[in-house]
């Protein structure tokens, strides 16, 4: 009954109440205790026990279910468990050989090193275990397996909360009195804030656009307060350390080690030698990423010029993916600013009076003009031009740009990042003189601007007029839109809304000769779409307003691909050419005639650490040319080559070729933040996603460097005693490239160089690096290209698989500190145990989509280890052996377990190989715990003993499979069990091929009970006499059936055309058209029958023994049933057996008459 109710609530009830439910009842319930006075353990943030197991702990009887007994007993016993690993070295991997001098089987995996900044949470944790429980697995499986860890502190963010800190602290005092902790200040803040958010939220409905949350930058992040760094650093740190860390230095002395401490409380199986921090606070380290700054100039791959990139204004530099807290992955968009010249108002309206002045001003001091500028991706449709776009209630400026002698009208924010763009790059010309700075003359409102007559370049209108759009967001673009309502469905349904409703346009002052007199232009032809594809879309679709988003999005997708596709320019002078070939052309020639300009912004908002807004910026920049022909294809080639490159999933793979096609030019540098120095241009400093792509070599050595608790590089724990000088380019091309010499005149000596040589070679190339699915654009990338560069002449070097998971949910939402959900690594462990926590972990998920990490299944866990622990000391250890059955005779079900244990076993290792933790856990721990629980009950119900040798290969079994994901319960049962070595250096379990066809005959017995029960569930009350009903043969349309399906097997069905053939078949075969039906239903059934067992699934007669397996579970099966009679006959032998139940009579098929 466990075993139904487990199979049936598995896919659609919480892990955490199957559990339960399975393992109701498992163990005595007469040892079951509570001990009360046992004090709970407890751990300081470094993970150490503050108060040591007491006696009583050491001996606590794990089956005490009440407050946190079951817990603390686990905690217990990985402090010490986690003592004997590191006394016996069980992580520490050195290169091991066979007697004939070739390598033994290796594997190699990392993790990308965590930034120290703060602790582990528990989306570290998430991630980690794939690594974790990988290189575990490899490890039972006999490979000489290696996991190294690092931390990582380049870049901005540690500076920023540094100098976030130090002003904190020079403007409130030490320590701080912020006005907020004052209730009325406190108060005023949050009104003035409240409102602020208010009046913003008013503003953006009021032009049509969605606000965002209403919370105040007083009460984001933690829900209770402005975040200041003060107060987030007294969440981790001792009060009065704090001021320390306003040197940035202090946190890389701080926070790695406690990294380390919470990582082996964690049971992460980590070869410490190798561990390291960045910066050139690392001399070692600082001088490996020298060396391959230094291999990629000379292999031509980095590059210096003005480059245009996300930058921060406020920082004063480029602001890369690991600077930002908003938008990572935002890279800079292209767009063609439109210079639409405005011409003197020709209405008399009052609202022109600012811009009439404008006007006068710059033709007084000889200026060019004012124009709106629209920011476009689509210069070639300018030809349609009808109109001007622009928001009533926006804010735009006329700004003056030097390098024209201009004014621009446009948004501020847009603004602000072309004045840190060039206007001609080649002659380091900008728009602006002062670079971040631009000069603005007048300010107006959208309405100011409306009604405005303007010249447009290469419209066909000679005048054309300003309009509104309330739908134009501020944040995008110049805060100006161009109209071309041939093509573009949001133009044209606006366009058509101010000539259908006069009191409309009448609002906004719009007189009927701005609008009525303005057709739409055709300039481009699309098949199937005419020359006007917005206005056959928008009539196709049946748009009515903007109201109707989803299909106005629909049709602007489809145009906009279409014209661009296989559109034709009808218009202008490049009439007749494609337009994916006239766009450059055009976009070229209005440059040239100065009635265009390029613009950039970043594709989507993206905010620096230090809370800037940041813009596109043309800069000059070191940078690596990531794009490049020749390499991108080099990597392309590698990753999408099944033989070289293993991405674990069809969705990570197209993930890594879109990011091959679109990652361009990357700036590589900053002038500060830590890092390591450019080393042929110390003003730069080498940025975070730049010096983090081949560090996994730097493991490879870093034992050498560095060593146990040296994490900053310290030479005089130096294990091989070098010095951070003599680590020249030389001796790094000697140790990791080929066809160097050994260096002549190193102070290293020669047997060094050529040990950390050989070593590189032995644990090269990186067998799987694992990480959360946010670095495929970036970080990942990266790494394939700096390994073809620095290694292009031996791709066999290159990494050879990624694997990347989703981000983790705490119990189904989004983990939040305002949630009360997020968790900290080590403040997880100490609430459910290591082990229970890597137990959640692995549950919660496998793919690229989010996964789930819910607490009530670490709870379970807890109470599954715990209750498995007990039993197998009960049955191994305490039982008598005269309580169980030994020797060669195995009955049925000792057949079956055994058969089922080394089906799992294989199941299992399949799984783990496949990084599919999840379902592993389901092969290597719940279903091994149905069979044993099966197998329990019918020698149970059955009277008889079980058979130990059957019984200890299964705990064997179990202890291993589980130890890549539970490592100390396994090693705690390893010990218990008396083994030799450690569980964790334990051979996966060696088992036989499952038997098939015994897996189908336990299936036969688990299919028949269960149908046994449903008849028991429907009997009549009284009636007491069973009879199970078998039968060997089919009837003759069941056989020709099976016989069909016979002929279409060859390994296996063509399903693409299975079920076609087989209604061909079965119209032309079968003749009486009742069965038609029927066939195709058995046919359907045994077909996934075949894919579950094989071939014999097609067999005309039962491969088996039916009765004899019946007879031997008769005492089960009466047991189960609670039946006192119950006998087994042959359907045909039968006498008076109703026909609905002999109809369902089949072999493999038995049915209980009951009466």
């Amino acid at each position: 009954r466990i075993i139904q109710l487990y199979l049936s609530l598995r896919r659609r009830t919480p892990l955490a109440l199957v559990v339960h439910v399975v393992y109701a009842g498992v163990g005595d319930k007469s040892q079951v205790q509570t001990n009360s006075e046992l004090p709970p353990i407890r751990l300081d943030n470094h993970g150490k026990m503050t108060n040591p197991p007491t006696a009583e702990m050491a001996n606590l009887n794990v089956s005490a279910p009440k407050g946190t007994a079951k817990r603390d007993a686990l905690c217990a016993s990985e402090l010490e468990i986690q003592a004997l690993w590191e006394r016996e070295k069980a992580f520490e991997s050195n290169p091991s050989y066979e007697a004939d001098g070739s390598p033994d089987e290796k594997f190699i995996v990392t993790f990308p090193y965590p930034y120290s900044n703060g602790h582990l949470h528990l989306g570290h944790a998430f991630s980690l275990t794939k690594a974790v429980f990988r290189a575990q697995f490899e490890r039972n499986r006999g490979k000489n397996s290696l996991f190294p860890f690092a931390f990582h502190c380049t870049g901005m963010p540690i500076q920023a909360a540094a100098n976030k800190l130090k002003s904190e602290m020079e403007q409130f005092g030490t320590p701080p009195q912020f006005p907020e902790e004052d209730p009325e200040v406190r108060a005023k803040m949050e009104a003035e804030m409240m409102a602020e958010a208010e009046a913003k939220a008013k503003k953006a409905a009021a032009s049509g656009n969605k606000a965002k949350g209403g919370k105040t930058k007083l009460v984001q992040k933690t829900g209770t307060g402005i975040v200041r760094q003060w107060n987030i650093l007294k969440r981790m740190v001792p009060v009065e350390e704090i001021p320390q860390f306003a040197d940035p230095i202090h946190w890389l002395k701080y926070f790695p080690p406690i990294g380390i401490e919470h990582m082996k409380r964690f049971g992460s199986g980590v070869d410490w030698r190798r561990a390291f921090i960045t910066t050139n606070v690392n001399g070692y380290y600082d001088a490996f990423i020298r060396w391959q700054f230094n291999v990629l100039r000379e292999k031509g791959k980095v590059l210096f010029g003005k480059r245009n990139n996300v930058y921060s204004i406020v920082d004063g530099q480029v602001c890369a993916d690991h600077d930002r807290s908003e938008g990572e992955g935002i890279g800079p968009q292209e767009y063609v600013l439109i210079k639409l010249k405005v011409l003197a108002p020709d209405h008399g309206q009052e609202r022109h009076g600012k811009i009439e002045k404008l006007l006068k001003r710059v033709e007084d001091e000889g200026k060019k003009g004012v124009f709106l500028v629209p920011a476009t991706l689509r210069p070639e449709t300018m030809y349609g031009q009808t109109n001007c776009f622009v928001l009533p209630t926006g804010e735009y400026g006329a700004y003056y740009i030097d390098a024209t002698d201009e004014v621009f009208i446009m948004s501020a924010r847009s603004a602000r990042g072309l004045s840190c763009q060039a206007y001609d790059a080649a002659n380091d010309v900008y728009f602006t003189k002062e670079f971040g700075k631009i000069e603005c003359l007048e300010t107006f409102t959208g309405d100011e601007l409306l009604g405005l007559p303007l010249k447009a370049p290469n419209a066909t209108y000679e005048k054309v007029y300003t309009l509104p759009l309330l739908t134009i967001s501020m944040g995008k673009g110049t805060g100006v839109v161009t109209s071309v309502p041939s093509d573009a469905p949001d133009d044209y349904v606006a366009l058509k809304a101010l000539k259908d409703k006069p009191d409309f346009a009448a609002k906004y002052g719009i007189t009927p000769d701005m609008v009525e007199p303005f057709e739409v232009v055709p300039i481009i032809s699309i098949e199937g779409y005419g020359d006007a594809s917005a206005v056959f879309m928008c009539e196709k679709l049946k748009i009515a307003s903007f109201n109707d988003k989803a299909k106005l999005t629909q049709a602007k997708d489809e145009t906009y691909l279409k014209g661009f596709t296989i559109g034709v320019m009808t218009a202008g002078p490049h009439a007749g050419k494609k337009v994916s070939d006239a766009k450059p052309i055009i976009k070229n020639e209005m440059i040239a005639a100065g009635q265009a300009h390029l613009y950039f912004e970043p594709e989507s908002r993206v905010v620096s650490r230090t809370n800037d807004e940041c813009v596109v910026a043309s800069t000059d920049q070191w940078y690596l040319a990531y794009g490049e022909e020749s390499w991108c294809s080099a990597v392309k080639k590698h990753v999408l080559d099944s033989e070289t490159f293993n991405a674990y999933d069809e969705a990570s793979l197209e993930k890594y070729e879109a990011t091959l096609d679109w990652l361009k030019e990357w700036a590589c540098t900053r002038q500060f933040g830590l890092g390591t120095f450019l080393p042929w241009d110390t003003q730069w400093v080498i940025e975070s996603l730049s010096d983090s792509t081949i560090y996994m070599a730097y493991y490879t050595i870093s034992n050498y460097l560095q060593g146990v608790d040296n994490l900053n590089g310290d030479e005089s724990k130096s294990p091989a005693n070098i010095k951070v000088a003599d680590l020249t380019d030389d001796v790094f091309n000697y140790i990791f490239r080929k066809g160097f010499a050994l260096p002549e005149g190193s102070a290293i000596p020669a047997e060094t160089l050529e040990k950390m040589r050989s070593e590189f070679r032995y644990w090269y190339p990186m067998d799987l690096r694992v990480s959360a699915k946010d670095l495929i654009p970036n970080h990942l990338t990266m790494a394939l290209y700096n390994h073809a560069a620095v290694w292009d002449d031996e791709p066999d070097l290159w990494p050879r698989g990624y694997y990347t998971n989703g981000h983790i949910m705490v119990d189904a939402e989004k983990m939040s500190k305002s949630k009360g959900n997020f968790l900290m690594m080590l403040e997880t462990i100490n609430k459910f145990s290591a082990d229970a926590t890597r137990f959640a972990c692995a549950d919660a998920g496998d793919t690229l989509d989010d996964a789930n990490f819910e607490r009530s299944t670490a709870n379970s866990a807890i109470v599954s280890l715990s209750n498995e622990a007990a039993w197998i000391k009960e049955v191994l250890v305490d039982a008598d052996p005269s309580s169980y059955r030994s020797g060669d005779d195995l009955n049925f079900m000792d057949k079956v377990f055994e058969n089922e244990t080394n089906r799992l076993v294989k199941a299992t290792e399949k799984c783990f190989e496949e990084m599919q933790f999840r379902e592993g856990l389901q092969r290597g721990w719940f279903e091994t715990m149905i069979a044993r629980n099966q197998y329990k009950s019918w020698c149970t119900d059955s009277g008889v003993q079980l058979h130990s040798r059957i019984v200890r290969k299964w705990v064997e079994s179990l202890i291993i499979l589980i130890c890549p994901i539970c490592p100390h319960w396994s090693e705690s049962m390893w010990r218990t069990l008396g083994k030799e070595g450690l569980a964790v250096r334990a051979p996966w379990p060696v088992v036989d091929e499952e038997d098939k066809l015994l897996t189908r005959q336990a299936k036969f017995l688990r299919d028949a009970l269960k149908t046994f029960r449903t008849a028991t569930g429907k009997a009549k009350k009284g009636w007491k006499t069973a009879t199970i009903l078998v039968a060997n043969d089919y009837p003759q349309w069941k056989i020709d059936a099976l016989l069909w399906m016979q002929s279409k097997y060859n390994g296996g069905f063509q399903d693409s055309t299975f079920m076609k053939d087989l209604k061909t078949w079965a119209a032309e075969n079968v003749s009486d058209k009742k069965k038609v039906k029927l066939t195709m239903q058995f046919v359907s059934f045994m077909k996934r029958e075949v894919e579950d067992v094989g071939e014999m699934g097609m067999d005309t007669t039962c491969s088996f023994d039916q009765s004899a397996i019946l007879n031997e579970s008769i005492a089960y099966i009466k047991s189960q049933l609670s039946l006192e009679e119950l006998s087994i006959a042959r359907v045909e032998d039968a006498e008076s057996v109703p026909d609905k139940i002999s109809q369902n009579v089949t072999p493999g098929k038995p049915a209980l008459w009951l009466r």
